[in-house]
């Protein structure tokens, strides 16, 4: 019975255990599956959810790097805001700004006073031309007295009146002018009483220049320097180059305000100036400049006042120093001048305190029913300054600047006791000057002279000079042989 029982019960068994293993394989199976599918889709998951944080980060590395560049641009708006106050606070706490009448217009007021003391020594040969026949006396009195304003009127507009008590009496305009300014190839045009553009000691402001007086080919050249013209100003981009030119009438109208005659006595004349080197890292104590100018000047035939539109044909100079009013170099109206060229040579070159200038100037005369003339003359000299300051170059007009002494000069009482003192800056100079004015039947005379120099510069605005001026002058129609002569020059200064 149990044989029995066992032979059926095995093939039960048997397919029950098939049934169990192909069971347990299709759960297994299922299991896989199912795991696989699992990962699969945890994978896909954590792909898109990677996806969307990169997403999310990339946009927000945007936003932050849009929102850093509004921060940017509302900092420079915001540095551009405090400059205007800057403007704002500077303008209105400037004094020597002037409200004009004009709410569109602006006014800044200048002035200068100069105040000087003149000894002579000469011999009898300069007593032939000096004021009277006789010895020049001391003289004390003030040199300049001046007064202007000037600014700016919308849009591009310009303006400038200052005058002169000539003499502490008397008085006369200087730079008189309206002007536009930011104009398309012109730049600049001035319109008025202006300097004419052309020797370097005179387009320098008396401000600044190292000697109290000119020397004698600027000042009989350019006698007094501005003329009613029409003149056009211009610039480089790298301020290397600078340049003017224009037309003039070419009668000193400073004391008589109007040119009246049928001959226009016209003059072209221009300037073109080149920095060629110029030291930024110092701060400009290092520079060098070149520039050639040079005039055609067209001269009535009137040799007569009384007939009005008198010959702009002479040529005159002082001593270099104030004498009375008589010029010890003058040529006289040059009879016959019909019209004369002018050319003038300048350089100059600065090596921190240590400065070098010099100046050449040539004029050749036509004439009608006479020989043509040539009249030449020429100036060096060399400056230093003893406290270590150098003198400023201006790139924009090629000419000189102010001066800023590293101490200003000052001397108080302490409270404790004693006193205390600023210096200022010292500057010594010398100076070599030549002319000749006589040519043919020209007499006007040919000199030298040898100028020390000595310049106490208080502060930026205020400054005491010394000269002492030795010279001779020869081939002057007054003149028997050769005069010599020696003179002392003091001035105390002051400008604003």
């Amino acid at each position: 019975m149990g044989a029995v029982s066992f032979t059926h019960t095995a093939p039960a068994n048997a397919e029950g255990f098939d049934s169990f293993l192909n069971s347990s394989n299709a759960f297994q199976a299922e299991q896989i599956v199912e795991g696989s599918v699992s990962v699969i889709a945890d994978e896909v998951a954590d792909t898109n959810q990677e996806a969307v944080e990169e997403e999310a980060e990339e946009k927000e590395e945007a936003t932050l790097e849009e929102l850093s560049k509004q921060l940017d641009e509302f900092d420079e708006k915001l540095s551009g805001y405090e400059d205007s106050l800057e403007k704002v606070e500077e303008l209105a706490g400037n004094k020597s700004i002037v409200v004009s009448g004009s709410s569109k217009s602006t006014m800044k007021v200048s002035g200068r006073v100069h105040v000087d003391a003149w000894g002579f020594d000469h011999d009898e040969n300069i007593n032939d031309i000096a004021a009277n026949d006789t010895d020049e006396n001391n003289r004390l009195g003030f040199r300049r007295l001046r007064f202007g304003v000037k600014g700016k009127i919308k849009d591009n507009m310009i303006y400038k009146i200052e005058m002169e008590l000539a003499g502490g009496n008397a008085s006369e305009f200087r730079d008189a002018f309206i002007g536009w300014t930011d104009l398309p190839f012109l730049q600049e045009v001035l319109l008025g009483n202006q300097k004419r553009p052309y020797g370097l000691d005179h387009l320098n402001s008396s401000r600044y220049n190292v000697f109290i007086e000119r020397p004698f080919v600027i000042e009989a050249f350019n006698e007094d320097a501005r003329r009613l013209g029409l003149q056009a100003y211009g610039i480089s981009n790298d301020q290397a180059w600078n340049w003017r030119y224009g037309v003039f009438n070419g009668r000193n109208v400073q004391d008589e305000g109007n040119y009246v005659g049928d001959h226009l006595q016209l003059e072209i004349a221009g300037r073109m100036a080149n920095t060629l080197w110029y030291d930024q890292t110092s701060g400009g104590r290092g520079y060098a400049h070149w520039a050639v100018s040079g005039s055609h000047s067209d001269v009535s035939s009137n040799q007569d006042e009384d007939e009005g539109a008198v010959a702009e044909s002479r040529f005159r100079t002082r001593p270099e120093a104030r004498t009375a009013g008589t010029r010890w170099l003058d040529t006289g109206r040059i009879a016959g001048l019909d019209y004369y060229n002018l050319l003038g040579l300048e350089t100059v070159v600065n090596l921190g305190s240590l400065q070098f200038v010099g100046e050449y100037q040539s004029n050749w005369g036509e004439r009608d029913g006479a020989e043509d003339i040539h009249l030449h003359g020429a100036y060096a000299y060399v400056s230093y300054f003893l406290t270590g300051e150098h003198m400023p170059w201006d790139r924009e007009s090629g000419t000189l600047g102010r001066v800023t002494p590293f101490e200003n000069f000052w001397l108080i009482d302490r409270a404790g006791g004693g006193k205390a003192a600023g210096w200022g800056a010292w500057q010594v100079a010398a100076r070599l000057s030549y002319a000749d004015f006589s040519d043919e039947d020209v007499q006007g005379g040919e000199a030298e002279s040898l100028t020390l120099g000595l310049n106490w510069h208080w502060n930026t605005n205020a400054r005491m000079q010394f000269n002492y001026i030795t010279g001779e002058i020869k081939n002057r129609t007054d003149l028997v042989g050769t005069g010599n002569y020696d003179v002392y020059g003091a001035r105390f200064m002051v400008d604003f």
